[in-house]
């Protein structure tokens, strides 16, 4: 019942004498407090707050475990640890799949204090060795290794390298059950042996182990073991996957710690990449963020887009578009030679070279089996005739070896003039039968013209979507052989991304040009981005392989499981790794850069996404919403112009 300060005045006024009757105004005051704080007292009774909220309905203690509402509780605490451990030899705790409370204590010690201990042990161990040796006894490896460490965490000590704690480290595992709380205790005791810790039960102790777990900082059971500094250091369990620069663009979110990744690939030994995932996982959607952002920081960027999948993208950047078809004007004629700036490479060489090149696209486009299947080529012969007509062809433009430079050169030799030449000699007509329809025939239109496309813009993008399945491993060998002469021509910071690079790791001279692209990539400042979604078809490739090798930056994004255990093989994954591939939602993945790697999550500012988003619904809303807003600036413009 509350304080009636009323009725207590009156009590008084009747028991007192009339001299005393009248009450000070200080003891009046102290009244009308102690009436308030009990008026507060009884409406806090009837209130809820958040502690009884939170607090078990129970709380039974047993000797070996707490019964806390309907859960069975129970705390381990570490006794003794081995002489090394490993650094984060916690995390197997911390990622138990129990729910578990870990609770550590470091309790620091002067390091005078412990000096004069180690002192004492330094001598003790010292006589108990000399004794042996003087008893002819054999010596004692473990009595020498402990003067060791004696000796060396004294030295440590000593000049502030080490300072000295004791340390405690307390479980507490959470059940539903007994039975399960004890297979739960079992599985943290064998994680703890299998690193040589030794660890024990509380028992009529369970109450104090529960609170020193509590987020209290209170330590009730003060079972402390002696470590210095490192081994402590090593007992934190969590060990960060930091894969981040200083400089560079940003590629995603780190999943283990939310901090960002951020890298520069022209910093690292070589701005090659890789990007392996299924269809639908975000390939292309990590790719074109990438661009994107690389092109804010002054990079150039060439793609080969085989879905016309960078169209948008391109239009809103203000790049060039060009796609490669039979119909189109866009032409690469596969003759060009580059021009080297600032590279004494002669014209002998740049010609050797390039009929190298050009003998791996006539393989591809008029080759035929030779023995094992799938590999195509030409007989000793036609090899011969092939190397004469091509140096023959170039020569009727008046390119050949002694030529000082190609300054002078306006004009290259196309197909037709090498049909030409193969045409005045002997032995070659099986040859031209084959060549023909890529000069007058049903493929006539693609590589049979002067190039007439040119790549000055900071974003541009070859498309060959509308190219027959037949046509398009020669196209894209002929457009990234066109690239590498503008690149050799004029250095400058670039990148190359070729998507469904899986086209040409089905032709081994093709497979062999990328590689050799790749490797020497570095030397004229340009980064290759290999992308595929047929991961068996390219690391099936010796070439697939030396092109995963030289490339420093590789994001491995949601796997099949007909793939993944070939990714495994490639990078070592581990089996957490493997089934993080596995079930990996669109946008993640795994991001290595160099030997460091890190779980990822790419992410996109509204604007971005909006701008290089593959998925087809959002793509149909953007089309609808662009209709709607002709329309209505048609309605608009027809109501403003003036009537006649």
């Amino acid at each position: 019942m509350a304080f009636d300060l009323e009725q207590f005045k009156h009590q008084q006024a009747a028991a007192a004498p009339a001299e005393t009757k009248s009450l000070s105004n200080k003891q009046l005051k102290a009244l009308e407090d102690r009436t308030t704080l009990e008026e507060e007292r009884v409406y806090r009774r009837g209130t809820v707050s958040v502690r009884d909220l939170i607090a078990p309905a129970a709380f039974e203690v047993q000797p070996t475990h707490l019964m806390l509402g309907d859960m069975f509780v129970r705390t381990l605490f570490v006794t003794t640890y081995p002489r090394y451990v490993g650094i984060g030899w916690g995390s197997p705790i911390i990622n138990y799949k129990g729910n578990i409370d870990v609770g550590m204590f470091f309790y620091p010690i002067k390091a005078e204090v412990i000096l004069k201990q180690l002192r004492d042990k330094v001598g003790v161990l010292e006589a108990q060795i000399v004794s042996d040796n003087d008893t002819g006894k054999p010596r004692d490896p473990i009595r020498e290794t402990a003067l060791r460490d004696v000796e060396q965490l004294r030295d440590d000590l000593t000049q502030g390298i080490e300072h000295f704690f004791q340390f405690t480290f307390y479980v507490t595992i959470y059940a539903k059950t007994k039975d399960e709380l004890d297979k739960r205790t079992e599985n943290i005791e064998s994680i703890f042996g299998s690193k040589l810790i030794y660890s024990k039960r509380g028992f009529y102790q369970a109450e104090q182990g529960f609170n020193s777990t509590l987020p209290l900082c209170n330590d009730e059971l003060m079972i402390t073991f002696n470590m210095s500094t490192s081994p402590i250091a090593s007992s934190f369990p969590f060990t960060s996957s930091d894969v981040t620069s200083d400089n560079g663009i940003l590629y995603g979110i780190n999943r283990h710690n939310n901090s960002l990744v951020l890298f520069d690939r022209f910093s690292m030994q070589n701005a090659n990449a890789v990007v392996f995932a299924t269809s639908g996982a975000g390939k292309s959607y990590t790719v074109k963020l990438e661009i994107l952002r690389s092109m804010m920081m002054g990079t150039d960027v060439i793609v080969i887009d085989p879905e016309m999948e960078y169209r948008q993208l391109t239009d809103a950047v203000g790049g060039t578009f060009i796609n490669v078809s039979l119909a189109s004007n866009a032409k690469v004629n596969p003759f060009d030679l580059p021009r080297p700036k600032g590279e004494e490479t002669s014209v002998e060489d740049i010609l050797r070279s390039a009929v190298i090149t050009l003998k791996g696209l006539l393989r591809i486009m008029i080759g035929k089996p030779m023995g094992e299947v799938g590999v195509l080529g030409f007989t000793p012969e036609e090899d011969s005739i092939l190397d004469r007509a091509l140096l023959e062809a170039y020569a009727k433009k008046d390119i050949t070896a002694d030529l000082p430079s190609l300054a002078s050169v306006t004009e290259y030799p196309i197909l037709d003039d090498l049909l030409d030449v193969l045409e005045g000699m002997e032995g070659a007509a099986n040859l031209v039968a084959r060549l023909q329809k890529f000069t007058s025939g049903t493929f006539a239109g693609l590589l049979n013209s002067p190039t007439t496309v040119e790549m000055r813009n900071q974003l541009v993008v070859f498309s060959v979507r509308d190219l027959e399945d037949e046509l398009r491993p020669m196209a894209i060998y002929t457009i990234v052989n066109y690239i590498w002469n503008v690149v050799r021509s004029e250095r400058k910071k670039r990148i190359l991304c070729i998507d469904e690079a899986w086209w040409l790791m089905q032709n081994q001279d093709s497979a062999k040009f990328i590689y050799a692209l790749v490797k020497r990539a570095r030397k004229y400042y340009l980064g290759v981005t290999t992308i595929t979604q047929d991961v068996n078809d390219f690391l099936s490739s010796q070439y697939g392989q030396a092109i995963v090798t030289n490339s420093s930056i590789q994001i491995l994004l949601k796997q099949s499981s007909a793939g993944v255990d070939l990714i495994v093989k490639t990078f070592n994954l581990t089996e957490s790794e493997k089934y993080l591939l596995l079930e990996a939602a669109v946008g993640e993945g795994i991001f290595f850069a160099g030997q460091k790697h890190a779980a990822m999550k790419v992410v996109a500012s509204y604007t971005e996404d909006q701008i290089i988003t593959t998925n087809p619904q959002q793509l149909l809303e953007q089309e609808r919403a662009r209709e709607e807003f002709q329309k209505s600036l048609t309605a608009a413009q027809a109501v403003a112009e003036p009537k006649v």
